[in-house]
């Protein structure tokens, strides 16, 4: 694998000829972002650029690392537990617009001002509330599901 770093890929697109792209394409597929993989390469930086690790996003998030690494690299069945990914981006202290684009990159609907339930979540990640207990405690009291999972998994 020779994974090149996105200044040399964009050195080699400066002149590049559109019919030439084909070729970048093939001779760069190890370096280019996957679709499917732009959640994990994402979330993976956003981490790394918060100082955390993932040992403990799995921990704060309430899962084994084995089912939230299959999870964040998206070799797992893809999840349709929203709230999951969104404790993974709370436990990563995202603000909203980073949780927002986890969320889009995952294929789940973005947090929704106009969804109470949301709403309770935004006001916690605007006023930097990223305890998930404590969030629980906000969207208990407003008659809402909590945010973590009383399962294991």
């Amino acid at each position: 694998m020779n994974d090149k770093p996105t200044e040399e890929l964009d050195k080699i697109l400066e002149n590049m000829k559109p019919s030439k792209l084909n070729s970048f394409i093939n001779d760069n597929s190890d370096s280019l972002v996957n679709a499917e993989k732009a959640f994990y390469y994402y979330m993976k930086d956003k981490y790394l650029e918060k100082k955390i690790k993932l040992k403990d996003v799995y921990l704060l998030a309430g899962v084994s690392e084995s089912y939230g690494g299959k999870i964040l690299r998206m070799e797992q069945k893809h999840s349709d537990d929203r709230d999951l990914i969104i404790r993974f981006c709370l436990v990563g202290r995202f603000n909203r617009i980073e949780t927002n684009r986890a969320l889009k990159l995952y294929g789940m609907s973005p947090l929704y001002a106009k969804d109470p339930r949301d709403a309770c979540i935004i006001v916690a990640i605007n006023n930097r509330i990223f305890d998930l207990y404590e969030i629980d405690k906000i969207l208990e009291e407003k008659g809402f599901n909590k945010i973590t999972s009383d399962k294991e998994q």
